[in-house]
């Protein structure tokens, strides 16, 4: 279980972070919060892509601080613009150069390789350059290059909010059939009905934490507030 005890970051002396404890725990977990209320570096502290200036992120006995190497292969991270995450000239090596680490051989990896894209509607694009695709298929190509390794966890920082409705509603169905556990940050609030439960992060804290149409009610009534 991915837990938070006392994360607190700060940018240029302006903090971000304010002293965060959490569990996360359920299958599905949404995280909404305005834009800079803190929710990006809180994902990226999961898989210890910011490692918190106080306080500590752990998965298991694994702190991001000391084992981020470990946690990373068990806590995959997309990104809101998945071209950032497309480095390869091909679609069928930008899956597999997430494999290489595991040493899986020539075989199993290129067993994974095709069944990710098949899974996600890729195979025919398999030797098309990965910058060609529509926007819903580069998301696609980075869920599938992130869970070619098969991790545990998957955290998505706003997956969506590059794409029109069609291929929102497609990238969350996707997340929806997942075996992994999710943390998902969002803006599509109406998408959050079906998860077991909704943190609102706002100026760097939770200040909410409960079932998901609980949870929009308090960010809807907090930025009407404003």
């Amino acid at each position: 279980m991915l837990r938070l005890e006392g994360v607190s970051h700060s940018y240029d002396a302006r903090p971000v972070l304010r002293g965060i404890t959490l569990d996360l725990a359920e299958h599905r977990i949404g995280v909404i919060g305005a834009n800079g209320s803190g929710k990006s570096t809180l994902a990226r502290t999961l898989n210890g892509l910011v490692v918190p200036d106080e306080g500590r992120v752990t998965l298991g006995e694994w702190d991001t601080r000391r084992h981020a190497r470990h946690i990373r292969r068990r806590v995959g991270f997309v990104f809101s613009d998945a071209a950032n995450q497309i480095i390869m000239p091909t679609v069928a090596e930008d899956v597999e150069i997430g494999l290489r680490a595991l040493r899986l051989g020539r075989e199993e990896t290129a067993r994974r390789v095709d069944t990710l894209l098949e899974r996600y509607g890729l195979d025919g694009h398999r030797d098309h350059p990965g910058h060609l695709l529509s926007g819903g298929q580069k998301q696609l190509l980075a869920l599938a290059a992130v869970l070619a390794t098969e991790p545990e966890i998957l955290v998505c920082d706003e997956p969506t909010t590059l794409l029109d409705l069609r291929n929102t509603r497609m990238v969350h169905r996707v997340l929806d059939t997942l075996e992994q556990q999710v943390v998902l940050f969002t803006h599509d609030l109406d998408l959050l009905d079906a998860f077991d439960r909704v943190l609102v992060v706002d100026d760097g804290r939770i200040v909410f934490d409960g079932l998901p149409a609980d949870a929009v009610d308090h960010y809807v009534k907090l930025m009407d507030d404003r």
